[in-house]
Parts: C-alpha cells; sequence; structure tokens
C-alpha cells in the first residue's frame, strides 16, 4: 500500500484556537453581552464552587457575584480590559469568600471571564509589582548589547518564577528558531541551538501574537470541556483565543512531554508587530505560576519588546557608520566622474567593502565591469536576465544560488551569496555584489524532520520527534548572510545614485539653497556657542570664584570644595564649547592649500610640545625625510600636534619613544597619497576602540583627570582635517604595547 505523502505544514492547520476545552487550574464562564447571563461554563465548576455547570448555565453574573463586582466586570468590558485584568473577585460559598483572578476578554458578542484561584495570601499592590521589575527594567535599558539583555532578561524571568531553565528563541527570516541565550541549573545546554519551524506551526504564532502571555502548569494536565459544546449563540465551537486557561494542542503537549518538560510558560516578544521570538521557561516537575508573577513577567517581555529596536539599532553600530561613509565617498566619485560605469570602477574596492563582497559586477545595456572574483562574464547575462523577474523594490538578495538557480552549482565557489541592485530599467544599469560559498555547521536541537508514524489503517501521522540533543548538518552552497544593514544601505545607495545621474538642474539649486540654509544655521550654531552660551558660563565660573574669595570664611570645608567642584566643571565646559565651536568651523574654513615641508612642520610640533611638556622625556624618532606636499600647513600641523601629544601623554614606559614617518614603496605612482604614521611605545588601545568610537568626539577612554586629562576632540579634529585633505585616518595597537596611527593626504607630493 501507497503510504500518504507528510507535508510538514500539516500541523499548521490544527484549529488550535477552537479546542473546547480549558486546561483545569482555572474555570471559563462564557457570558452573553447582551443580557450579561451565563451561556457555556467549563465542566470543573464544582471543584472550585461546589455546583454544577448545568446550574449555572441560563443564570445571570449577580448568582455569583454581588452588584459592585459586576459593575466593576462591566466596566472592565467596557474599557481597554488588556490594561485592568486581573480583576479582583470574589464568591461567597458557605459563610466564606472564595477569592479569585478574573481575566476578562470578550470575541464576537461573547465576554469570557476566566477564574483562577488566588494561591497567594494578601491582595497583589502597585508597590510589590513596582519592586519586582524595577531594577529588572533599569538592567534591561542599561545592557550594552541585544545578547547582554537577552542574558539580563532570562536571568531576572528564572529568579523571579524558579523555573529550571529560561530561555530566549528568536525567530530567524527563514521562521527557524535559535536559543539566543538561557539560564539553567540542567545539565543539557540548548544555547545556540537550532529548531525548525514547524516546531511552532503558523497558527501557534498567531496567537501568540495576541496573546502574550501562556501558562502550561502541568503538561499531564485532563483537558476540562466546554458545556455546551458549542457556543449557543453561534452555534460554533467557543473561540478561545484570548483566553488564559485555552488548552493545549495535544500535538504540543506530546512535544513537552518529549522534551522531559511538565510546566511551561511563555511571554511573546514583539517587534514592528511582528514576533521576534519568546522567553521560553521550562521545569520538569508540575509547577504554576501565580497571575501576580506572571503579570511582571509579561511586563519584563513588553518592556524588552520596546527595547528591541534599541538594542539592534545599535548592533553593528560602527559597522553601520563605516557603511555610511562609504556611501558618501561612492556618490562623490560617481558625481565627478563622466560616465556612471567609469565612476563605479573607480571605486572597486569600496564597492564591495559597501556589502563585505568578495566581487562585483557592474552592468549597463552593452558594458560589463567585473571587480575582484566574479563568475565568468560569459555566466552574468544569463544570470541577470534570471534575476530580472525576482527583483523587488529594485533589490533581490540570497544566500544559496544554486538552491535558486541551478546554473550556479558550477560557480557557487564564488559565488553563492548575490545581492542585485537594479538602477535603472530604462537604461540596463544594474550592480550584482557575490559572496562564495563557506561551509557551515549547523546545530540542531534533535534531528529537525518529524518522524512520520505509519498507523493501522496504513495512513500517517506526522509526531513530535522525541530527541533535542545535539543533531549536526553541514551546509554548503550557502553563504555567509547578508545583513539587514547591508540590504538597507544598498537601498538606499539607488536612490543616491539615482539623485546624482537623473536629478536635474533645479534639483541641483535647491540643494544648495538647502546648503546656504545650513550654513546658516550652523553660523547661528557657532555664534550661540560662543556668545549666549559662554556668557550665562563665565558669569557661573565667577560668582563661584566671588563666592569663594567673600565667603570662603565663613563657609565650611565641604562648602568651599563643592564650589572650587563648580569652577571645575565650568572651566571643563567652556573647553567643551571651545573644541565643539572649533570643530565645526573645520568644515567651512577654507582649505589654504600650498607647498608644505613636513619634516620642518613635525620638527617645529615637536619642538613647541616639549617646551610645553617639560616633564616628558621622550626618544622622538623621524627615520627618513618626510616629503613636501600640498596642503592646508595650519591644519596638518594640528592633525600632527594631536597625534604626537597623544603618543607622549598615553605612555606609560620609563624609556618613552615617538616615531614619525611614512609609508614608501619603489613601486607606488608619483601621485599617489602617502600614508604618513605616528608611532609610539604607549599604553595602547583596546582592539573594540579601534574601528570608530576613538575618534568620536568627546569620548575618552579613560578617566576625565587620567594621563593629563583632555576633552577628548582631539582625534575627531584630526579625523577632520583628514578627511577634507581627501584622505583617511586608522590605527592599529596593541594593548601595553603601543599605538600607531596612519593617515593618507591625497594632495600631490612636491618632492
Amino acid at each position: 500500500m501507497m503510504i500518504q505523502s507528510v507535508d510538514l505544514t500539516n500541523c499548521d492547520r490544527e484549529p488550535i484556537h477552537i479546542p473546547g476545552s480549558i486546561q483545569p487550574h482555572g474555570m471559563l464562564l462564557a457570558i452573553d453581552l447582551a443580557t450579561l447571563k451565563i451561556i457555556q461554563v467549563s465542566n470543573n465548576t464544582f471543584e472550585f464552587l461546589e455546583r454544577q455547570p448545568q446550574d449555572l448555565i441560563g443564570k445571570s453574573l449577580s448568582a455569583l457575584f454581588d452588584s459592585q463586582q459586576i459593575n466593576t466586570i462591566q466596566q472592565c468590558l467596557n474599557g481597554d480590559f488588556e490594561s485592568l485584568n486581573p480583576l479582583h473577585l470574589y464568591i461567597k460559598h458557605q459563610g466564606k469568600n472564595l477569592r479569585f483572578d478574573g481575566i476578562v476578554h470578550q470575541w464576537d458578542g461573547v465576554a469570557l471571564l476566566e477564574l483562577e484561584p488566588k494561591k497567594m495570601k494578601g491582595k497583589a499592590n502597585f508597590f510589590g509589582f513596582y519592586q519586582q521589575v524595577k531594577g529588572v527594567i533599569t538592567k534591561i535599558q542599561k545592557a550594552g548589547t541585544m545578547q547582554q539583555m537577552c542574558q539580563v532578561v532570562v536571568q531576572e524571568v528564572r529568579k523571579i518564577t524558579g523555573f529550571e531553565r529560561v530561555m530566549i528563541y528568536r525567530f530567524d527570516d527563514d521562521e527557524t528558531g535559535i536559543v539566543v541565550a538561557e539560564d539553567t541549573n540542567q545539565d543539557i545546554p540548548y544555547l545556540d541551538l537550532r529548531y525548525p519551524p514547524s516546531d511552532i506551526p503558523k497558527q501557534a504564532r498567531q496567537l501568540y501574537m495576541r496573546n502574550w502571555l501562556r501558562i502550561i502548569p502541568t503538561s499531564n494536565y485532563q483537558p476540562v470541556e466546554l458545556i455546551p459544546t458549542n457556543n449557543p449563540l453561534t452555534n460554533q465551537p467557543l473561540d478561545l483565543s484570548l483566553s488564559v486557561l485555552r488548552s493545549v494542542s495535544p500535538i504540543h503537549l506530546e512535544y513537552l512531554q518529549n522534551m522531559g518538560v511538565a510546566a511551561s510558560m511563555s511571554i511573546s516578544l514583539v517587534q514592528d508587530k511582528k514576533l521576534w521570538g519568546l522567553i521560553a521557561c521550562h521545569h520538569s516537575s508540575a509547577k504554576y505560576i501565580p497571575y501576580s508573577l506572571r503579570a511582571a513577567c509579561e511586563f519584563i517581555g513588553q518592556v524588552m519588546s520596546l527595547e528591541l529596536a534599541n538594542k539592534e539599532a545599535s548592533e553593528d553600530r560602527d559597522y553601520k557608520i563605516q557603511l555610511k561613509s562609504l556611501q558618501t565617498q561612492f556618490v562623490e566619485s560617481l558625481s565627478q566622474a563622466e560616465h556612471f560605469l567609469d565612476g563605479i570602477a573607480q571605486m572597486g574596492s569600496e564597492l564591495l567593502a559597501l556589502v563585505s563582497a568578495t566581487g562585483a559586477v557592474v552592468c549597463s545595456r552593452d558594458r560589463l565591469i567585473c571587480i575582484g572574483e566574479t563568475p565568468l562574464e560569459t555566466d552574468i547575462p544569463p544570470l541577470l536576465n534570471w534575476i530580472k523577474p525576482q527583483l523587488q523594490d529594485n533589490l533581490f538578495h540570497t544566500r544559496s544560488l544554486s538552491q535558486v538557480y541551478p546554473a550556479a552549482e558550477s560557480f557557487k565557489a564564488i559565488a553563492s551569496g548575490v545581492l542585485a541592485l537594479e538602477i535603472s530599467k530604462i537604461h540596463q544599469n544594474y550592480i550584482i555584489w557575490f559572496r562564495p560559498e563557506v561551509m557551515q555547521t549547523v546545530n540542531w536541537g534533535g534531528n529537525p524532520h518529524k518522524p512520520v508514524e505509519v498507523l493501522d489503517d496504513g495512513s500517517s501521522r506526522l509526531s513530535p520527534r522525541k530527541s533535542f540533543s545535539l543533531w549536526q548538518q553541514t551546509v554548503n552552497g550557502c553563504s555567509l548572510p547578508w545583513k539587514h544593514c547591508e540590504i538597507a544601505a544598498i537601498a538606499e545607495l539607488r536612490s543616491l545614485i539615482v539623485g546624482v545621474i537623473l536629478r536635474q538642474a533645479d534639483e541641483l539649486a535647491l540643494v544648495n539653497m538647502e546648503l546656504r540654509r545650513s550654513n546658516e544655521e550652523l553660523d547661528s550654531f557657532a555664534y550661540v556657542a560662543s556668545h549666549d552660551l559662554k556668557e550665562p558660563l563665565r558669569g557661573i565660573h565667577n560668582y563661584a570664584n566671588f563666592l569663594i574669595e567673600d565667603y570662603g570664611d565663613i563657609l565650611n570645608e565641604d562648602g568651599v570644595a563643592k564650589l572650587q567642584t563648580l569652577v571645575r566643571l565650568t572651566q571643563r565646559m567652556e573647553n567643551l564649547i571651545n573644541s565643539l565651536l572649533h570643530f565645526s568651523r573645520l568644515g567651512r574654513a577654507e582649505l589654504i592649500r600650498q607647498p608644505v615641508n613636513l619634516h620642518d612642520l613635525v620638527q617645529q610640533a615637536i619642538a613647541t610640545l616639549t617646551i610645553s611638556r617639560p616633564q616628558d622625556q621622550v626618544d622622538f624618532r623621524i627615520p627618513q625625510t618626510l616629503p613636501i606636499v600640498e596642503c592646508d600647513r595650519a591644519q596638518v600641523n594640528e592633525v600632527f600636534t594631536n597625534l604626537i601629544g597623544n603618543a607622549m601623554k598615553y605612555n606609560d614606559k620609563p624609556e618613552k619613544w615617538v616615531e614619525i614617518g611614512f609609508l614608501s614603496t619603489t613601486d607606488k605612482p608619483a601621485t599617489s597619497p602617502y600614508t604618513f604614521y605616528v608611532r609610539d611605545n604607549g599604553i595602547g588601545i583596546p582592539q573594540e576602540h579601534q574601528e570608530e568610537r576613538v575618534f568620536q568626539i568627546f569620548r575618552r577612554l579613560h578617566g576625565r583627570d587620567e594621563y593629563g586629562g583632555g576633552n577628548g576632540a582631539g582625534l575627531t579634529i584630526a579625523r577632520k582635517i583628514v578627511e577634507r585633505h581627501g584622505g583617511k585616518i586608522w590605527v592599529e595597537s596593541t594593548i601595553n604595547q603601543g599605538s600607531t596611527f596612519y593617515f593618507t593626504l591625497t594632495a600631490e607630493a612636491m618632492g
């Protein structure tokens, strides 16, 4: 007999929102909104109230609650029930009050009132809730990276709930899930393991979006059916999408039992109205979490959801800044080139760096320019013809080209990853970037393929897998994935390129007008910085000194110390304002280019620094005579002064030395830029600060008063000057061994 083929999305069709039953840790009342009469109940009311379900059906809510409580329930139904839940309700029984947490929702003309008996004495209050979450929220906001935030959340949720394992489970673009953070006392870790999309089917994800918290106190429970089975108003199963007690899919319960999980809780993490992931909590024995603690965990999940965008924006921040800089260089090159393709060809390495590609092809109607490692030119036209119909919003990207375009199998070693940009359909202008195949080992939490059981009648059943131990899969034909920031940079690049190529003269005039307005605003800022800000600052400074002079004998030592601190702070603020003002003026000041003997210039800078710092005994080394270069003398002098001064300042060696030189090669064209350097044997710079942070304005890597103090503007100013000369500046450093700052000047050397 032929076995029926099984689609891994079979479980996607399970109607989990209408199970017809609930979990037994509470009871459910379905109420007609028009009459406030009970029309359905769960078949466990006797356990909680000693009243049979049939005795409650058709009764008004007044049979259970007094008028004040009924009014509270109605207000909740008429208002924002999401923010008003839970209600603190009680039902009189044999002379005592049975207390419940009441959760109210309404859906299609039916109100759902779910009642969970209070497990904790006393009444939850805002102060207790605030104390539970205050510290957690602060830690979430202070976490520097996404990974740090995830780790904070799993640790704090586990501390609050006592679950044996708490994980952050993030969904990738292909809907696979990966455990990105974990806190557990169990021997087997799940961290970094992947799980296939079918483990959490589509309709389950939709319910996670509607109901942010899901709890299963025990996976071995017996479902409690609803009486009657269907909603009497519609004669259809009651929709329990918003129900907290909604019974769980048998497939999911089997899945949990296969994992050895007896109790679980999940909290949705939502970003941009999409399910980003889950906070997943597991326990090997039954575990009930009171509503107050669940509310605290749900609030933590909501705060984390709000922080996701901030943390993702800070991810790869330095890389994004680099992309922006490359975009600018790219557009500037295009604007100066006579032909579109020629302009791009001149930016070959930058074009690759823009998306960390190893090859690229620039196409027009009748020309191809290949940069780096690319398929053969004969392979490009058919590939481009295949890509064109796949474009969406002028873009196409894949990390496994051979899977969707079989002809790419022959060149997957150099072009498994493809990112294509359509610049102009009319002119047939395209850019295609390539990335090579990277053999990868993917760690799965068990074999991701669900096993198929053949039943006695010959039919087949897709059952949850029973193994969740490490299962490794070798993946080939794939490149490293394209990052969202890279795709966004390319999308933005198209707009910039189109602006350069197609913008008309009147648009150019508008840009000039905007530039004039920006300059006027900059001038206005300079005026405010130099006058309006400085004047009150000087007043504070002077009056603080007056107080010290006139009332120093009256004030105690602490008062005098605080005034002296105030004076120092005003001096520091004035220095910051002056640095900011100087930096803003650099961009507007005209470069006075002239032949400058850099050897003499450096000697003068060394002499000036030596006089100003007689306490520093430094061995200055200039291994070869520096060239004469056409540049702005004053500004380049400031670059060398800043770099040499830093080399002297940040040095704790008994024998300090600073070397100033340039790199030269025999095959270097005469018009190529020189690469100058300032090298020292000082304290060095940590690797994580070498790319961009060290050049950020007012960013000091040490305490304000360490190593002679400073305001952190020197390197920012140096970079601004170098970039105005068409060059770039970077640093290479080793902690406790020293640093080397390199920079280029693109002006032609004079000899």
